[in-house]
């Protein structure tokens, strides 16, 4: 059986005003796509920043890697891409090769010298989004779409084995979307445990192979693909009674 990747069991979070998550349960193994799925502000972007430890874990467990949340360490295993393209400052005076090599950081520390396979790395990662002629452009005059495929590469430059992903396509055109999905799906195919949330659900659901579809009140329902009823393909794309956060 494939090592696991990332298990939540009993997960509740609460904003002061409203609860977002209801006892969410999910296990990921190596190679498992998982799309989330629900309305603006079923809690999505949450769940995500709670695996990311930007949120507090409140209440359930949460083990990455086989290590609890609190004492995981390996962040250069994790790899995260948000909503960059449609919030991106364009006059930011770095080069691509800038940009992506910053996520080395974490590894080298600040003023280590980067060595020849950062440099290796940085080339194969800028390859495998299409990007490998741009190395020396400055990034602010890039489309969305090709920024966002460069924030891809940014983390795939610690190469990752779980690669979060928060609305990776909005604000980019539709030859842009397929371009980042086909990317997102090759790399799943390459073993890459990927989670993504993204406003368009009947694509994700194309790509995943589980689902964690969150209804009305925050409860999150955790299903394989092949396993989804019609009534639940009605209730999602039905949409679902929207909060105040994402």
């Amino acid at each position: 059986m494939e090592q696991e990747i990332l298990k939540i069991e009993h997960l509740n979070f609460e904003y002061p005003d409203t609860s977002v998550l209801r006892d969410i349960n999910i296990t990921l193994r190596k190679g498992d796509f998982l799309g989330i799925i629900g309305a603006n502000g079923a809690g999505k972007s949450t769940l995500i920043k709670i695996i990311l430890r930007l949120l507090p874990c409140a209440s359930g467990d949460i083990t990455l890697f086989g290590e609890p949340l609190s004492k995981f360490r390996s962040n250069y295993k994790i790899g995260y891409v948000s909503q960059k393209a449609n919030s991106f400052n364009s006059d930011f005076p770095a080069t691509v090769r800038e940009v992506v090599m910053a996520n080395l950081y974490s590894k080298k520390g600040l003023f280590r010298r980067y060595t020849k396979e950062d440099n290796e790395q940085m080339r194969k990662a800028l390859k495998k989004v299409g990007m490998e002629d741009y190395e020396n452009r400055l990034i602010g005059r890039l489309s969305g779409g090709q920024q966002q495929r460069i924030f891809i590469a940014r983390a795939l430059i610690s190469q990752p084995e779980l690669l979060l992903m928060d609305e990776p396509t909005v604000g980019v055109d539709a030859k842009s979307v397929k371009q980042i999905m086909d990317i997102i799906r090759d790399l799943n195919n390459q073993g890459m445990t990927i989670i993504m949330t993204n406003h368009d659900t009947p694509e994700l659901v194309r790509v995943s192979n589980k689902l964690l579809i969150f209804c009305e009140h925050g409860n999150g329902e955790f299903v394989n693909r092949n396993n989804l009823t019609i009534q639940q393909i009605n209730d999602i794309f039905a949409g679902r009674r929207e909060h105040h956060h994402a």
